[in-house]
């Protein structure tokens, strides 16, 4: 319950940040609707080309399996291009200074030759734990424990590309370094928000559910406000997210919070214990000290 109670504090603390310069929402807006451009580019090819499926009837023509080589790669860049603009400008942010989507836009695309062999990675593995969890039961649970970790150590590759501009092996090992240091943190995180997000998205279902029961009338009305519902969650949700993982990511590297999260005890709320590195204990939470020399 513990931490439970701290994702909630760090949601609020990240959406007084959102608060203060809400230009933030609109970085995933753009990203949301360079998303869907890309997505309607491969539908036209698809449709205007007529690749369907092969003389068997059951897979795709040779080029439908280059196209959508292309579409995991250029979808995974999109994601990766925007979650970086976010990370610029929550960055920026918490300084304290002001910033634009333009700006942030910018810093992203100043580090492009990062982003699109990391975008190469993430598509890579995307696909591998998709194949697998497309599989029988064991298959697909083996993929989803793949999903999980690869999520939680890759946490911060975002924010350790863009602001120590380094390329996906160096993010993988720093990442892989920082994790052990805020392991609690991440998890519960990532916990945290996604409850959120179900807990905020109810009153969409709520509202759908009302509309099946009232008629078709009131159902078409009712979806079309629980779509809109949903996707300003998803904004929000995705800004929020982009903030606190900013935020834990400076917190793992320089030992204190930035100062919009001074109020949180990183260090104590996600207590745990753990073995250092000559065999005795060490402290809790984030830091003990000698854990900022490795």
């Amino acid at each position: 319950m513990t931490r439970i109670r701290t994702s909630w504090e760090l949601a609020k603390v990240s959406w007084g940040v959102l608060k203060s310069d809400r230009s933030l929402l609109w970085i995933p807006v753009f990203g949301a609707l360079a998303t869907l451009g890309v997505l309607g580019v491969l539908g036209g090819l698809f449709a205007v080309m007529g690749i369907d499926s092969g003389s068997n009837g059951d897979t795709l023509a040779p080029f439908g399996y280059v196209l959508i080589v292309f579409a995991y790669l250029a979808l995974a860049f999109v994601a990766v291009f925007f979650q970086a603009a976010l990370v610029s400008a929550a960055n920026a942010r918490l300084d304290g200074r002001d910033t634009s989507v333009g700006e942030a836009i910018s810093a992203a695309g100043s580090k492009v030759h990062r982003l699109l062999p990391w975008a190469i990675v993430q598509a890579t593995v995307s696909f591998i734990i998709n194949q697998l969890e497309r599989q029988e039961l064991i298959g697909a649970l083996i993929g989803s424990l793949l999903g999980a970790a690869w999520n939680i150590l890759t946490f911060l590759a975002i924010p350790i590309i863009v602001i120590e501009d380094v390329g996906p092996g160096g993010a993988l090992k720093r990442s892989k370094t920082l994790l052990g240091r805020t392991w609690g943190e991440n998890i519960s995180a990532q916990l945290g928000f996604g409850l959120l997000g179900f807990v905020a998205i109810l009153p969409a279902a709520l509202l759908v559910a009302i509309g099946a029961a009232a008629g078709t009338a009131l159902l078409v009305v009712t979806i079309a406000i629980a779509v809109v519902w949903v996707a300003i969650v998803t904004v929000v949700l995705t800004a929020l997210d982009g903030i606190f993982r900013t935020a834990l990511y400076r917190y793992a590297a320089e030992g204190t919070p930035p100062p919009a999260f001074a109020g949180v005890d990183f260090e104590h709320a996600f207590r745990r214990t753990r073995r250092g590195a000559r065999g005795g204990a060490t402290g809790t939470g984030g830091f003990s000290g000698r854990g900022m020399t490795d």
